[in-house]
């Protein structure tokens, strides 16, 4: 092909391409103003019965009544909660695929899974943070210490011998206690369970002492007085347990930790669609019984602007990528 005949070419090619790209552009706005007209999938990615399983199926249930069209939980389990992540970072962006997600699974799993398909920084788009589930750290009834002080007191005395607890290697509750050996300047030993579940057995009977966990399966525990609650890892103290000190009342400041139920679209979903979600997702947390039946599980109810969580995933990710590098864990 000639030179002249190749330009020309070129010219009708970058034509085409502007002329499908503005007619791309130009549909957003349709969409947007006639958004919801379909169904929408809301995924879990964790199995159906558990905790952000209910919470999804609650603001489901309430959001599709503001929004006039149905929503439906699609449980996408397994993996540390990234195979409901890539199914959101390859779903269309049309605001009619969701998820009801952590920022704090997905600031973790890069150093976790090696081979990750999607970056939440570049490949999901932040609509409105719902809360934060409260995280204790949780010790056998009969293990002596009852401070946190005291705690950090035995662990120096005692180094190497003392151990936690976890739901597995690379999870949230691992970190919180890596993050708790490093800010202490102790060494415990990590014993990685395949959950809460598992877990819970050894810590009732005393054969592990401690965990830093998600409050709502130790509640009942807490309730018979088989654990004690030492401390809680929110930035304030916990409605449901008012009266045990935060980590940083008790000696060690700045530890903050808490799971996170965030909702998620893909990248590129159009903005008046965010917003009309933000805007609907924070009147459903207004509602007297969603508020009851959140705070009863332990989720403290935060809502707010695209921007606020927006700022919220940069300082996770660095958070516990330091914990990770501090810690020179390595993952397989």
């Amino acid at each position: 092909m000639s030179r002249s005949l190749l330009s020309v070419a070129r010219r009708h090619l970058g034509a085409i391409l502007a002329l499908g790209l503005s007619g791309a552009l130009a549909s957003w706005p349709a969409i947007a103003q006639n958004y919801p007209a379909r169904p929408i999938k809301l995924i879990a990615p964790y199995p159906a019965g558990g905790g952000v399983d209910a919470v999804a199926r609650l603001i489901a249930e309430r959001l599709a009544v503001r929004l006039g069209q149905p929503m439906v939980v699609d449980n996408k389990p397994g993996a540390g909660a990234t195979i409901g992540g890539d199914a959101l970072a390859k779903s269309v962006p049309d605001g009619y695929t969701l998820m009801l997600g952590s920022i704090t699974d997905y600031a973790i799993a890069p150093h976790v899974h090696k081979a990750l398909s999607f970056d939440q920084r570049k490949d999901f788009a932040p609509i409105v943070e719902v809360g934060y589930g409260t995280v204790v750290l949780v010790v056998n009834a009969d293990f002596p210490p009852r401070t946190v002080k005291e705690l950090i007191a035995l662990a120096k005395s005692k180094p190497g011998e003392l151990s936690f607890a976890s739901s597995g290697i690379g999870g949230l509750q691992h970190l919180n206690g890596e993050m708790f050996k490093q800010m202490a300047g102790i060494d415990l030993v990590h014993v990685p369970y395949k959950g809460t579940s598992q877990l819970l057995p050894d810590l009732l009977a005393g054969r592990i002492p401690m965990a830093i966990d998600s409050l709502p399966a130790h509640l009942p525990h807490l309730k018979a007085g088989r654990v004690r609650v030492l401390a809680v890892a929110s930035p304030v103290r916990s409605a449901t347990l008012p009266d045990i000190p935060t980590m940083s009342e008790a000696g060690l400041p700045g530890y903050v930790s808490a799971t996170n139920y965030t909702l998620f679209a893909p990248a590129g979903t159009p903005k008046p669609v965010i917003a009309l979600l933000n805007k609907e997702v924070n009147a459903v947390l207004q509602l007297a019984d969603v508020r009851d039946k959140l705070q009863s599980q332990g989720i403290v109810i935060t809502g707010g602007s695209v921007e606020s969580i927006e700022k919220q995933i940069p300082k996770e990710m660095d958070k516990w990528a330091q914990v990770v590098k501090t810690s020179q864990l390595k993952f397989d």
